[in-house]
């Protein structure tokens, strides 16, 4: 005889691997808009340059996304996500990092310009491949769900950042003069770095490829 008793579905929880990459969202755009309000900053209040110079000059860093993210998107379809916000995230620490040791008052922009291109570089790795690690770890019918929550967590991360990078800021240097914002912007580029290396670290929990959804388990 035939069960037709209807049943009601059963809530599932939040999947872990969801979670790792909601994690890796709020580290990775932190550290991201962190160094970009310190670095914006820095070539005009630090180093005397005029906004438009200082924008010309942060486009190896902010224009790296054009052209990365898009080749790192199609690779991640066929390597998995993880390698790619693992990678990323070490990127960003590390050209974050290289950046805060270089930065000093009068430094000349040819020191500066690795750290930002290997910075881009990993923000780029981690944007596309990050969405799709977020979407495709739930069932179909909740991607929506899970989409609008990886935007949400990204302007969080993006307030908290600031915030942070605001803090530091103000607790080792100031407005006062050139130098004593180059005093303070260091600091604050190293917790970026920070923030994004642990990012790393739980982007190296997260599954190599997307779990299968969409599956519909039925009890007899």
């Amino acid at each position: 005889m035939t069960d037709t008793t209807a049943r009601a579905p059963v809530q599932q929880p939040t999947p872990v691997p969801a979670l790792r990459a909601w994690t890796v969202v709020l580290a990775g755009l932190g550290a991201l808009l962190c160094s970009l309000f310190m670095i914006t900053q820095l070539f005009q209040l630090g180093f005397g340059e005029s906004p438009l110079q200082a924008g010309v000059r942060i486009l190896v860093w902010t224009g790296m996304p054009l052209a990365v993210a898009p080749l790192a998107g199609a690779l991640a379809d066929r390597f998995g996500n993880r390698p790619f916000m693992l990678g990323g995230l070490a990127l960003q620490a590390a050209g974050l990092g290289l950046l805060a040791w270089q930065v000093e008052p009068g430094v000349a922009y040819g020191r500066l310009v690795l750290p930002l291109v290997v910075a881009g570089i990993g923000i780029s790795l981690v944007f596309p491949t990050v969405a799709n690690a977020v979407t495709s770890s739930v069932p179909p019918a909740d991607a929506g769900v899970a989409a609008g929550v990886n935007n949400a967590l990204r302007e969080l991360g993006g307030v908290f950042g600031i915030a942070v990078a605001a803090a530091v800021f103000t607790r080792y240097g100031g407005y006062g003069s050139a130098e004593r914002f180059v005093d303070g912007c260091g600091p604050a580029l190293w917790v970026s770095a920070g923030v994004a290396a642990v990012g790393a670290l739980v982007a190296a929990l997260a599954p190599a490829r997307a779990p299968a959804q969409g599956l519909d388990v039925r009890r007899s």
